[in-house]
């Protein structure tokens, strides 16, 4: 039995890197966006969170490198990729993982405070735990204000997108009754 999962893990695996490498960009993209929901999902971290997140950090590009050495989509430092068992942070499975559970993480640390969270994802939590809010950084503080940008125009994107389906659901419902 142990056999068995071991085989469709590998397999698995096997599928998610074919799919990185052969498959076009736009492809890549939505793999990735399907990683970010599903281990959003799994770590109760809220996608648009993690979309917005993407968004600033590697503006979807797998293989993003900073200047500082951060890796892939989530752009994640090798310390950090170590500490939530990314071993390969060009992956964009492990990457976005990764990043989730590092954002999971921060959130229970700083109690559900996004701008907290955000920013202590930019900067490490050493800083902004000392701290908190009385963190005086330009980078850091525009960091937090464009990702809280996105992440709230994603939240009314999906509040209008749930509302455009709910009527859709009503009026397919009064068609058949």
């Amino acid at each position: 039995m142990r056999w068995i999962g071991w085989a469709c893990g590998l397999l698995l695996s096997m599928q998610v890197a074919a799919a990185q490498v052969s498959r076009p960009t736009a492809n890549v993209r939505v793999l990735s966006a399907r990683w970010a929901v599903y281990y959003a999902t799994a770590y109760r971290v809220p996608v648009e969170l993690v979309e917005a997140i993407i968004d600033e950090e590697s503006a979807w590009n797998p293989y993003a490198v900073s200047k500082k050495g951060a890796v892939g989509l989530m752009q994640l430092m090798p310390e950090t990729a170590a500490r939530f068992g990314v071993r390969n942070r060009y992956r964009l499975d492990e990457n976005i993982r990764g990043g989730v559970a590092y954002l999971a993480w921060l959130n229970r640390l700083f109690g559900g405070d996004l701008r907290l969270v955000t920013a202590a994802y930019c900067v490490g939590e050493t800083p902004i735990y000392c701290r908190q809010l009385d963190y005086s950084s330009p980078d850091v503080h525009a960091y937090v204000s464009r990702v809280a940008k996105r992440y709230r125009a994603r939240c009314r994107h999906n509040v209008h997108v749930g509302l455009v389906a709910e009527a859709d659901q009503r009026e397919v419902g009064d068609e058949h009754p």
